[in-house]
């Protein structure tokens, strides 16, 4: 099982630095943020912007793949996310993995005036923009006309690093969120609320979801965010505790999301887990 590191931008800038810095020395597969402009419980918690935050985390690693777990699909015209993730992609010499989502953090949304659609909107609003930024990254023009976004003859230039172009890692569970998944994912991350069941369940449906489709299942890699906090050190026990019952129903990459920068020591247990 692959281990990821996570740490929001709620942090001060040198922490956040370090706690990359020492995520990529230890080996984990990957370093992730995350994609707000509040923290989750408290509005008022300081928040870096997250694409700018993971320019710099691109910057300062070397063997770590980075990424947004995930970006709203809700913040920005995918023309203009097409080009941010292949920039990082070029800073980072090739090691992004593009996270998105649907969204859903509507307080954000209403107090930056940002639209904020019902849920079957915003689903259908990034299988679009999946489609627009997937030809961007591919092909040399493209003219684009849908229910949500439009393209006149747009370039994206240089292509990515990685060919044919990062890899797509999509979070959600819900039955319209998969079969959007199914299209595009090169990954599918479920963020855990204590049960497996129900990451089973919702991975079994995303196998339903490629076979009316006619993709072959196995393309896309099947991935669990688990939280830690760190000052709870029970509790980081029982999370650590259930990897290997995830592993045995097919969960084939973890990434540990830490509400507080965690110790060193902590870091190299969490990267010696597999």
């Amino acid at each position: 099982m692959l281990i990821s590191a996570k740490l929001a931008p709620t942090f001060d800038y040198a922490a956040l630095e370090e706690f990359w810095r020492a995520a990529d020395e230890l080996g984990f597969h990957a370093i992730w943020d995350y994609d707000h402009f509040y923290g989750l419980a408290d509005s008022t918690t300081p928040t870096l912007e997250g694409w700018t935050t993971l320019a710099a985390m691109a910057a300062v690693t070397h063997q770590a793949r980075v990424g947004c777990m995930v970006t709203s699909v809700t913040y920005r015209h995918p023309a203009m996310l097409a080009k941010m993730a292949i920039t990082v992609d070029h800073i980072c010499g090739g090691r992004l993995d593009f996270g998105v989502g649907a969204g859903w953090h509507e307080a954000e949304h209403r107090a930056y005036g940002i639209e904020f659609p019902n849920p079957g909107s915003r689903v259908a609003m990034l299988d679009e923009a999946l489609t627009v930024i997937r030809r961007l990254w591919t092909e040399e023009s493209v003219s684009f006309a849908g229910r949500f976004f439009t393209l006149d003859d747009a370039h994206c230039q240089p292509k990515a690093v990685q060919r044919p172009h990062p890899p797509i890692v999509i979070g959600g569970g819900q039955p319209k969120m998969l079969r959007v998944i199914a299209r595009h994912a090169n990954e599918w991350n479920w963020t855990d609320i204590g049960s497996l069941e129900g990451w089973l369940e919702a991975s079994s449906r995303l196998d339903e979801a490629c076979d009316e489709i006619g993709r072959d299942p196995r393309e896309i890699r099947r991935s669990v965010q688990l939280f830690l906090f760190p000052g709870q050190p029970d509790q980081i026990d029982v999370q650590i505790d259930r990897l290997p019952e995830y592993e045995k129903l097919g969960c084939q990459h973890v990434v540990l999301s830490f509400y507080q920068p965690p110790s060193i020591e902590l870091l190299e247990r969490c990267a010696n887990l597999d």
